[in-house]
Protein backbone atom coordinates (compact mmCIF):
# COMPACT_ATOMS: atom_id res chain seq x y z
CA UNK A 1 0.00 0.00 0.00
CA UNK A 2 0.98 3.60 -0.73
CA UNK A 3 2.26 5.94 1.42
CA UNK A 4 -0.05 8.80 1.70
CA UNK A 5 2.07 12.02 0.65
CA UNK A 6 2.67 15.51 2.51
CA UNK A 7 3.41 19.10 1.23
CA UNK A 8 5.03 21.28 3.75
CA UNK A 9 4.93 24.95 2.51
CA UNK A 10 7.24 27.43 4.46
CA UNK A 11 6.79 30.88 4.69
CA UNK A 12 8.79 33.67 6.78
CA UNK A 13 12.30 33.96 7.93
CA UNK A 14 15.15 31.33 8.46
CA UNK A 15 14.32 30.38 11.41
CA UNK A 16 10.76 29.25 10.45
CA UNK A 17 12.74 27.09 7.69
CA UNK A 18 14.24 25.27 9.84
CA UNK A 19 11.26 24.73 12.12
CA UNK A 20 10.19 23.56 8.20
CA UNK A 21 12.87 21.12 7.93
CA UNK A 22 12.67 19.78 11.49
CA UNK A 23 8.54 18.99 10.45
CA UNK A 24 9.70 17.33 7.14
CA UNK A 25 12.05 15.37 8.33
CA UNK A 26 9.68 13.58 10.99
CA UNK A 27 6.78 13.28 8.73
CA UNK A 28 9.39 11.84 6.22
CA UNK A 29 9.01 8.51 8.87
CA UNK A 30 5.49 7.91 7.79
CA UNK A 31 4.29 9.62 5.10
CA UNK A 32 6.11 10.55 1.82
CA UNK A 33 7.07 14.00 1.51
CA UNK A 34 5.59 16.29 -2.36
CA UNK A 35 6.52 19.21 -3.55
CA UNK A 36 3.34 19.49 -5.59
CA UNK A 37 0.44 20.16 -3.46
CA UNK A 38 -1.65 18.64 -6.23
CA UNK A 39 -0.44 15.49 -5.19
CA UNK A 40 -0.56 15.70 -1.39
CA UNK A 41 -3.16 14.27 0.51
CA UNK A 42 -2.46 16.07 3.36
CA UNK A 43 -0.79 19.82 3.27
CA UNK A 44 1.09 21.62 6.41
CA UNK A 45 1.61 25.93 5.93
CA UNK A 46 3.92 26.95 8.51
CA UNK A 47 3.05 30.70 8.56
CA UNK A 48 4.29 33.67 9.66
CA UNK A 49 3.11 36.30 11.95
CA UNK A 50 6.04 39.05 12.22
CA UNK A 51 4.41 42.06 10.53
CA UNK A 52 1.14 42.73 8.53
CA UNK A 53 2.42 41.72 5.15
CA UNK A 54 3.27 38.17 6.50
CA UNK A 55 0.40 37.75 7.90
CA UNK A 56 -1.58 38.68 5.12
CA UNK A 57 0.64 35.99 3.14
CA UNK A 58 0.15 33.23 5.61
CA UNK A 59 -3.88 33.85 5.45
CA UNK A 60 -3.83 34.21 1.56
CA UNK A 61 -1.88 30.69 1.43
CA UNK A 62 -3.94 28.75 4.25
CA UNK A 63 -7.07 29.80 1.97
CA UNK A 64 -5.06 28.86 -1.08
CA UNK A 65 -3.99 25.52 -0.28
CA UNK A 66 -7.77 24.86 1.47
CA UNK A 67 -9.04 25.11 -2.42
CA UNK A 68 -6.88 21.80 -2.62
CA UNK A 69 -9.63 19.87 -0.60
CA UNK A 70 -12.21 20.53 -2.93
CA UNK A 71 -10.22 19.68 -6.03
CA UNK A 72 -7.14 17.22 -5.36
CA UNK A 73 -6.64 14.77 -2.52
CA UNK A 74 -6.01 16.70 0.12
CA UNK A 75 -7.93 15.69 3.27
CA UNK A 76 -5.50 17.26 5.54
CA UNK A 77 -4.96 20.86 6.00
CA UNK A 78 -2.20 21.67 8.91
CA UNK A 79 -1.33 25.50 9.88
CA UNK A 80 2.11 25.89 12.06
CA UNK A 81 3.91 28.69 13.03
CA UNK A 82 4.37 32.02 14.21
CA UNK A 83 0.77 33.37 13.19
CA UNK A 84 -0.77 30.37 15.01
CA UNK A 85 0.83 30.77 17.95
CA UNK A 86 -0.25 34.83 17.83
CA UNK A 87 -3.85 34.22 16.78
CA UNK A 88 -4.74 30.71 18.72
CA UNK A 89 -7.88 29.20 18.73
CA UNK A 90 -9.18 33.02 17.36
CA UNK A 91 -7.55 31.52 13.62
CA UNK A 92 -9.22 28.43 14.18
CA UNK A 93 -12.69 29.60 14.41
CA UNK A 94 -12.06 32.13 11.64
CA UNK A 95 -10.40 29.79 9.22
CA UNK A 96 -12.68 26.31 9.43
CA UNK A 97 -10.90 25.32 6.62
CA UNK A 98 -8.33 23.76 8.79
CA UNK A 99 -8.27 20.50 10.60
CA UNK A 100 -5.11 21.08 12.55
CA UNK A 101 -3.30 24.09 14.08
CA UNK A 102 0.09 23.71 15.94
CA UNK A 103 2.18 26.61 17.68
CA UNK A 104 5.90 27.06 17.38
CA UNK A 105 6.38 24.87 20.84
CA UNK A 106 4.01 21.95 19.67
CA UNK A 107 5.72 20.28 16.58
CA UNK A 108 6.34 17.05 18.39
CA UNK A 109 2.27 16.43 18.50
CA UNK A 110 2.59 16.46 14.43
CA UNK A 111 2.28 12.81 14.09
CA UNK A 112 -0.24 12.16 16.71
CA UNK A 113 -2.42 14.96 15.73
CA UNK A 114 -2.74 13.93 12.20
CA UNK A 115 -3.93 10.68 13.30
CA UNK A 116 -6.73 11.87 15.58
CA UNK A 117 -8.41 13.67 13.10
CA UNK A 118 -7.66 10.69 10.15
CA UNK A 119 -9.66 8.14 12.56
CA UNK A 120 -11.69 10.46 14.60
CA UNK A 121 -12.62 13.25 12.48
CA UNK A 122 -11.53 15.96 15.13
CA UNK A 123 -10.13 19.23 14.57
CA UNK A 124 -7.16 19.50 16.95
CA UNK A 125 -5.47 22.61 17.98
CA UNK A 126 -2.29 22.85 20.66
CA UNK A 127 -0.71 26.53 21.18
CA UNK A 128 1.24 26.15 24.00
CA UNK A 129 3.56 28.99 25.13
CA UNK A 130 7.09 27.55 26.20
CA UNK A 131 10.51 29.97 27.64
CA UNK A 132 12.20 27.00 27.57
CA UNK A 133 11.42 24.33 24.88
CA UNK A 134 13.73 24.98 21.41
CA UNK A 135 12.68 22.87 18.40
CA UNK A 136 15.74 20.56 17.70
CA UNK A 137 16.44 17.16 15.51
CA UNK A 138 16.84 15.77 11.87
CA UNK A 139 16.56 18.01 9.56
CA UNK A 140 15.91 17.59 5.71
CA UNK A 141 17.37 20.85 4.06
CA UNK A 142 15.26 22.65 1.68
CA UNK A 143 17.86 25.39 0.96
CA UNK A 144 20.19 22.35 -0.96
CA UNK A 145 22.48 20.35 1.08
CA UNK A 146 25.40 22.91 0.28
CA UNK A 147 24.07 25.73 2.22
CA UNK A 148 22.37 25.21 5.88
CA UNK A 149 20.95 27.73 8.52
CA UNK A 150 21.74 26.76 11.78
CA UNK A 151 19.69 28.13 15.05
CA UNK A 152 22.39 29.26 17.84
CA UNK A 153 19.06 30.32 20.27
CA UNK A 154 15.51 30.63 20.33
CA UNK A 155 13.18 33.51 21.33
CA UNK A 156 14.12 36.87 22.63
CA UNK A 157 14.66 39.30 25.66
CA UNK A 158 14.76 42.51 23.89
CA UNK A 159 11.69 43.53 23.76
CA UNK A 160 11.64 46.47 20.93
CA UNK A 161 8.51 47.98 21.06
CA UNK A 162 7.61 47.07 17.16
CA UNK A 163 8.20 43.40 17.79
CA UNK A 164 6.17 40.40 18.62
CA UNK A 165 8.55 37.95 18.98
CA UNK A 166 9.19 37.68 22.33
CA UNK A 167 4.80 37.02 22.60
CA UNK A 168 5.51 33.82 20.21
CA UNK A 169 8.47 32.85 20.68
CA UNK A 170 9.53 33.37 24.04
CA UNK A 171 12.53 34.34 26.21
CA UNK A 172 16.18 33.90 24.90
CA UNK A 173 17.49 30.58 25.31
CA UNK A 174 20.80 29.23 23.79
CA UNK A 175 21.30 26.32 22.57
CA UNK A 176 23.49 23.93 23.95
CA UNK A 177 27.55 24.41 22.54
CA UNK A 178 27.36 20.75 21.93
CA UNK A 179 24.02 20.69 20.34
CA UNK A 180 25.47 23.27 18.08
CA UNK A 181 28.34 21.28 16.74
CA UNK A 182 26.44 18.34 16.74
CA UNK A 183 24.39 19.33 14.23
CA UNK A 184 27.00 21.11 12.42
CA UNK A 185 28.84 17.73 12.03
CA UNK A 186 26.25 16.39 10.34
CA UNK A 187 25.34 18.96 8.25
CA UNK A 188 28.98 18.80 6.97
CA UNK A 189 28.82 15.15 6.85
CA UNK A 190 26.02 15.39 4.84
CA UNK A 191 28.03 18.08 2.04
CA UNK A 192 27.21 21.21 3.72
CA UNK A 193 30.00 23.74 2.94
CA UNK A 194 28.11 26.80 4.25
CA UNK A 195 26.63 27.11 7.85
CA UNK A 196 24.70 30.15 8.35
CA UNK A 197 24.37 31.11 12.06
CA UNK A 198 20.65 32.34 12.88
CA UNK A 199 19.21 33.64 16.26
CA UNK A 200 17.35 36.85 16.76
CA UNK A 201 20.12 38.41 18.35
CA UNK A 202 22.99 36.39 17.28
CA UNK A 203 25.72 38.51 19.66
CA UNK A 204 24.15 37.58 22.93
CA UNK A 205 24.63 33.87 22.32
CA UNK A 206 25.73 31.61 25.63
CA UNK A 207 24.63 34.80 28.04
CA UNK A 208 22.11 32.37 29.84
CA UNK A 209 23.85 29.17 29.56
CA UNK A 210 27.20 30.58 30.25
CA UNK A 211 27.12 33.68 32.24
CA UNK A 212 28.78 35.06 29.27
CA UNK A 213 28.39 35.90 25.86
CA UNK A 214 30.46 33.13 23.77
CA UNK A 215 29.75 33.36 20.07
CA UNK A 216 33.21 33.75 19.59
CA UNK A 217 34.00 30.42 20.80
CA UNK A 218 31.01 29.10 19.03
CA UNK A 219 32.20 30.22 16.05
CA UNK A 220 35.72 28.85 16.58
CA UNK A 221 34.57 26.01 17.39
CA UNK A 222 32.39 24.88 14.37
CA UNK A 223 35.46 25.90 12.23
CA UNK A 224 37.32 23.37 13.15
CA UNK A 225 34.75 20.84 11.60
CA UNK A 226 36.67 19.59 9.23
CA UNK A 227 34.89 19.75 5.71
CA UNK A 228 33.29 23.53 6.55
CA UNK A 229 34.46 26.20 4.35
CA UNK A 230 32.35 29.13 5.00
CA UNK A 231 30.80 30.12 8.18
CA UNK A 232 28.30 33.05 8.03
CA UNK A 233 26.64 35.27 10.61
CA UNK A 234 23.20 36.55 11.06
CA UNK A 235 21.60 39.23 12.88
CA UNK A 236 23.97 40.93 15.12
CA UNK A 237 23.48 43.66 17.57
CA UNK A 238 25.99 46.31 16.46
CA UNK A 239 25.93 47.63 20.02
CA UNK A 240 26.81 44.14 21.57
CA UNK A 241 29.66 43.39 18.52
CA UNK A 242 32.15 42.55 21.16
CA UNK A 243 35.93 43.02 20.65
CA UNK A 244 36.13 39.17 20.92
CA UNK A 245 33.42 38.55 17.99
CA UNK A 246 35.26 41.37 15.68
CA UNK A 247 38.63 39.55 16.51
CA UNK A 248 37.28 36.34 16.10
CA UNK A 249 35.88 36.97 12.23
CA UNK A 250 38.49 39.01 11.22
CA UNK A 251 41.38 36.20 11.92
CA UNK A 252 39.36 32.81 11.36
CA UNK A 253 39.75 32.89 7.38
CA UNK A 254 36.56 30.27 7.50
CA UNK A 255 34.65 33.16 8.48
CA UNK A 256 33.24 35.34 5.77
CA UNK A 257 33.75 38.56 6.41
CA UNK A 258 30.12 39.67 6.01
CA UNK A 259 28.28 40.70 9.11
CA UNK A 260 24.47 41.06 9.25
CA UNK A 261 23.41 44.10 11.95
CA UNK A 262 19.88 45.44 11.82
CA UNK A 263 20.28 48.73 13.18
CA UNK A 264 16.03 49.78 12.23
CA UNK A 265 16.98 53.55 13.20
CA UNK A 266 19.69 56.17 13.76
CA UNK A 267 17.92 58.87 15.56
CA UNK A 268 18.47 58.74 19.25
CA UNK A 269 14.94 59.92 19.60
CA UNK A 270 13.79 57.03 17.49
CA UNK A 271 16.02 54.34 18.79
CA UNK A 272 14.92 55.29 22.49
CA UNK A 273 11.06 55.12 21.92
CA UNK A 274 11.72 51.97 19.49
CA UNK A 275 13.31 50.50 23.10
CA UNK A 276 16.64 49.55 20.65
CA UNK A 277 19.54 49.10 23.38
CA UNK A 278 22.23 50.86 21.16
CA UNK A 279 22.60 54.74 20.38
CA UNK A 280 23.86 56.47 17.54
CA UNK A 281 27.61 57.29 18.85
CA UNK A 282 27.88 53.29 20.07
CA UNK A 283 26.59 52.31 16.56
CA UNK A 284 29.05 54.33 14.85
CA UNK A 285 31.47 53.69 16.43
CA UNK A 286 31.42 49.93 16.25
CA UNK A 287 30.48 50.21 12.74
CA UNK A 288 33.99 52.02 12.14
CA UNK A 289 35.60 49.24 14.73
CA UNK A 290 34.29 46.69 12.42
CA UNK A 291 35.58 48.33 9.23
CA UNK A 292 38.99 49.28 10.59
CA UNK A 293 39.79 45.94 12.09
CA UNK A 294 38.13 43.01 9.40
CA UNK A 295 39.75 43.48 6.00
CA UNK A 296 37.21 43.64 3.36
CA UNK A 297 34.40 43.55 5.32
CA UNK A 298 30.43 43.84 4.17
CA UNK A 299 27.89 44.97 6.45
CA UNK A 300 24.88 44.57 5.76
CA UNK A 301 21.91 46.14 7.77
CA UNK A 302 17.78 46.92 8.00
CA UNK A 303 15.92 49.76 8.67
CA UNK A 304 12.46 50.74 9.54
CA UNK A 305 10.45 54.06 8.22
CA UNK A 306 7.82 55.47 9.38
CA UNK A 307 7.90 54.47 12.97
CA UNK A 308 5.54 56.38 15.42
CA UNK A 309 6.32 60.06 15.90
CA UNK A 310 9.37 59.97 13.24
CA UNK A 311 9.58 63.29 12.27
CA UNK A 312 10.88 64.66 8.59
CA UNK A 313 13.94 65.62 10.85
CA UNK A 314 14.39 62.44 12.37
CA UNK A 315 14.11 61.06 8.54
CA UNK A 316 16.59 63.59 6.89
CA UNK A 317 19.18 62.39 10.04
CA UNK A 318 18.71 58.78 9.13
CA UNK A 319 18.87 59.28 5.23
CA UNK A 320 22.30 61.37 5.71
CA UNK A 321 23.63 58.70 7.96
CA UNK A 322 22.67 56.21 5.17
CA UNK A 323 24.40 58.09 2.57
CA UNK A 324 27.66 58.98 4.46
CA UNK A 325 28.10 54.96 5.89
CA UNK A 326 27.79 53.45 2.71
CA UNK A 327 26.29 50.14 3.72
CA UNK A 328 27.53 47.18 1.04
CA UNK A 329 23.65 45.59 1.86
CA UNK A 330 20.89 47.78 2.99
CA UNK A 331 16.93 46.51 3.59
CA UNK A 332 14.11 48.46 4.49
CA UNK A 333 11.23 47.76 5.90
CA UNK A 334 8.08 50.25 6.49
CA UNK A 335 6.58 50.18 10.00
CA UNK A 336 3.76 47.47 10.67
CA UNK A 337 1.62 48.14 14.12
CA UNK A 338 1.34 44.77 15.72
CA UNK A 339 -1.44 43.81 18.43
CA UNK A 340 0.03 43.37 21.66
CA UNK A 341 3.27 45.95 21.13
CA UNK A 342 4.24 49.04 22.83
CA UNK A 343 4.14 51.06 19.63
CA UNK A 344 0.68 49.86 18.69
CA UNK A 345 -0.55 52.35 21.77
CA UNK A 346 2.10 55.27 20.81
CA UNK A 347 -0.02 58.21 19.66
CA UNK A 348 1.77 60.05 16.37
CA UNK A 349 0.90 57.16 13.91
CA UNK A 350 2.76 57.98 10.31
CA UNK A 351 0.28 57.66 7.26
CA UNK A 352 0.81 54.80 4.56
CA UNK A 353 1.85 57.29 2.11
CA UNK A 354 4.84 58.86 3.98
CA UNK A 355 6.08 54.92 4.91
CA UNK A 356 5.99 54.45 1.06
CA UNK A 357 7.76 57.66 0.16
CA UNK A 358 10.30 57.21 2.76
CA UNK A 359 10.83 53.63 2.11
CA UNK A 360 11.72 54.72 -1.24
CA UNK A 361 13.92 57.60 -1.04
CA UNK A 362 16.00 55.58 1.19
CA UNK A 363 16.32 52.69 -1.38
CA UNK A 364 16.97 55.07 -3.95
CA UNK A 365 19.84 56.42 -1.93
CA UNK A 366 20.73 52.62 -1.79
CA UNK A 367 20.89 51.75 -5.29
CA UNK A 368 23.25 54.28 -6.38
CA UNK A 369 25.79 53.64 -3.22
CA UNK A 370 25.70 49.65 -4.10
CA UNK A 371 26.34 50.50 -8.13
CA UNK A 372 28.83 52.21 -7.05
CA UNK A 373 30.69 50.24 -4.78
CA UNK A 374 29.98 47.47 -7.51
CA UNK A 375 31.58 49.59 -10.01
CA UNK A 376 34.83 49.09 -7.48
CA UNK A 377 34.41 45.38 -7.50
CA UNK A 378 35.18 45.00 -11.17
CA UNK A 379 38.56 43.21 -11.95
CA UNK A 380 38.41 41.65 -8.46
CA UNK A 381 38.62 37.88 -8.59
CA UNK A 382 36.07 36.05 -5.73
CA UNK A 383 35.50 32.22 -4.60
CA UNK A 384 32.05 31.38 -5.95
CA UNK A 385 29.74 29.11 -4.54
CA UNK A 386 28.08 27.84 -7.24
CA UNK A 387 24.02 27.76 -6.33
CA UNK A 388 22.42 26.38 -10.60
CA UNK A 389 22.37 27.37 -14.10
CA UNK A 390 19.82 28.75 -16.34
CA UNK A 391 19.69 29.34 -19.36
CA UNK A 392 23.17 28.37 -20.04
CA UNK A 393 24.06 30.81 -17.04
CA UNK A 394 25.31 30.15 -13.81
CA UNK A 395 24.98 31.92 -10.62
CA UNK A 396 26.16 31.80 -7.43
CA UNK A 397 26.90 33.74 -4.26
CA UNK A 398 30.86 35.12 -2.84
CA UNK A 399 31.43 35.41 0.58
CA UNK A 400 29.37 39.15 0.13
CA UNK A 401 26.32 37.72 -0.49
CA UNK A 402 24.03 35.58 2.06
CA UNK A 403 21.61 33.58 0.27
CA UNK A 404 17.72 35.19 -0.45
CA UNK A 405 18.52 38.82 0.59
CA UNK A 406 21.33 39.93 -1.20
CA UNK A 407 22.84 40.04 -5.08
CA UNK A 408 24.07 37.19 -7.08
CA UNK A 409 27.62 36.69 -9.50
CA UNK A 410 26.58 35.41 -13.18
CA UNK A 411 28.57 34.14 -14.82
CA UNK A 412 29.44 32.16 -18.26
CA UNK A 413 31.43 29.00 -18.38
CA UNK A 414 32.19 25.89 -21.11
CA UNK A 415 33.48 23.90 -18.07
CA UNK A 416 30.45 21.98 -16.14
CA UNK A 417 29.60 22.80 -12.33
CA UNK A 418 27.56 21.18 -9.77
CA UNK A 419 25.60 23.08 -7.08
CA UNK A 420 27.80 23.53 -3.92
CA UNK A 421 31.40 23.45 -6.29
CA UNK A 422 33.48 26.50 -5.36
CA UNK A 423 35.19 28.39 -8.44
CA UNK A 424 36.99 31.71 -9.13
CA UNK A 425 35.38 34.31 -11.36
CA UNK A 426 36.58 37.49 -12.07
CA UNK A 427 33.77 40.11 -12.21
CA UNK A 428 33.88 41.83 -15.24
CA UNK A 429 30.32 43.88 -14.63
CA UNK A 430 28.23 45.70 -12.56
CA UNK A 431 24.68 46.03 -12.05
CA UNK A 432 23.04 47.58 -9.19
CA UNK A 433 22.99 44.68 -6.68
CA UNK A 434 24.55 41.62 -8.78
CA UNK A 435 27.95 41.21 -10.85
CA UNK A 436 28.77 39.63 -13.52
CA UNK A 437 31.86 37.87 -14.57
CA UNK A 438 33.75 35.12 -16.05
CA UNK A 439 35.86 32.14 -14.81
CA UNK A 440 39.37 32.40 -13.92
CA UNK A 441 40.67 28.90 -15.53
CA UNK A 442 44.45 29.26 -14.61
CA UNK A 443 46.24 32.85 -14.18
CA UNK A 444 43.89 36.02 -13.63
Amino acid sequence: MDKMKVGVINLGCDKNRIDSEIIISSLSEKYDITNDPKLADIILVNTCGFIESSKQESIDTILEMSKYKEKYNCSVLIATGCLTQRYGKELLELMPELDIMLGVNDYNKLLSSIEEVRTQNNKVQHCSYSDENINEGQRVLTTGNYSAYVRISEGCDNACAYCAIPNIRGKYRSRKMENIIQESKGLIEHGCKEIILVAQDTTRYGIDLYGEKNLHKLIREISEIDGVQWIRVLYCYAEEMTDEIIKEISLNNKVCKYIDIPIQHISDEILKSMKRKGRKNVIIENINKMRANISGVTLRTTLIVGFPGETEENFEELKQFVKETKFDKLGVFKYSMEDGTAAAEMGNQISEEVKVKREQELMIIQQSISKGLNSEKIGNVYEVLVEGIDGGIYFGRNYEMAPEVDGTIFFESDNDYNKGEFVRVKVTEALEYDLIGEVCYESC
